[in-house]
C-alpha cells in the first residue's frame, strides 16, 4: 500500500477496531431497514454487537498510549512480562496484590504492579506493547475500565493505588 501515506496508515490502523464496529453496524442497520422478517432481527441484533464492540474499540483507544516509550511488554496468558532498558520483570495476573499509578516515574506515567511475594514491576505506560494491558487490567475483580481511563486521561499528582486485591470498593 505504498499509495497510501505512513501518517494514514497509522491513523487508521490505530483506529481499526472502531472502523470494523462502525462497518458491522452499518451492514446490520442495512439489513435492519431493507429487509423483512427474520434478517430485520439480525440486522437489530448486529446493531447491538456494534454498538457493544465499538464501545470497547473506544475504552481501548483511550487506553493506549501509543508504543515508543521505554521498554517492551508482553501479555501471554495471564503472565505479564516486561523488558526495560533499565528494570523488567514478569508477573502473572492471579499474583497480582495491587495496581498503581505512579505519574512522578522519569520517563512519565508509570503503572506500578505488585505482587504476593512483594515483586514490583513498574511499567511505562508509553512501553512497546503496554496497550495490551488493558483487557488484563480490565478483568481484576472490582476494577473498572472507567477507573483506568481515567488514571491515564487525569493522572494524579502522586503515586495512587487503583486496585488492590480483597479491597472492598466504598462507591
Amino acid at each position: 500500500m505504498a499509495f497510501i501515506r505512513p501518517q494514514v496508515q497509522a491513523l487508521v490502523w490505530r483506529w481499526r477496531d472502531v472502523l470494523a464496529a462502525a462497518a458491522v453496524g452499518a451492514l446490520g442497520l442495512w439489513w435492519a431497514l431493507d429487509s423483512f422478517g427474520v434478517l430485520r432481527w439480525l440486522g437489530w441484533a448486529l446493531v447491538l454487537v456494534a454498538l457493544a464492540l465499538g464501545f470497547a474499540a473506544l475504552q481501548r483507544l483511550r487506553f493506549a498510549r501509543g508504543g515508543g516509550g521505554a521498554g517492551v511488554v508482553q501479555v501471554d496468558e495471564g503472565r505479564i512480562a516486561y523488558f526495560g532498558p533499565l528494570t523488567g520483570g514478569v508477573i502473572d495476573r492471579d499474583d497480582l496484590v495491587a495496581l498503581d499509578i505512579d505519574p512522578t516515574g522519569q520517563a512519565g506515567p508509570v503503572w506500578i504492579l505488585t505482587g504476593q511475594t512483594a515483586a514490583i514491576v513498574a511499567i511505562p505506560v508509553t512501553a512497546e506493547g503496554a496497550d495490551g494491558l488493558f483487557d488484563l487490567f480490565a478483568s481484576l475483580p472490582g476494577l473498572r475500565a472507567a477507573d483506568l481511563i481515567i488514571a491515564l486521561e487525569h493522572p494524579p499528582a502522586s503515586r495512587a493505588r487503583l486496585w488492590q486485591r480483597n479491597r472492598p470498593r466504598l462507591h
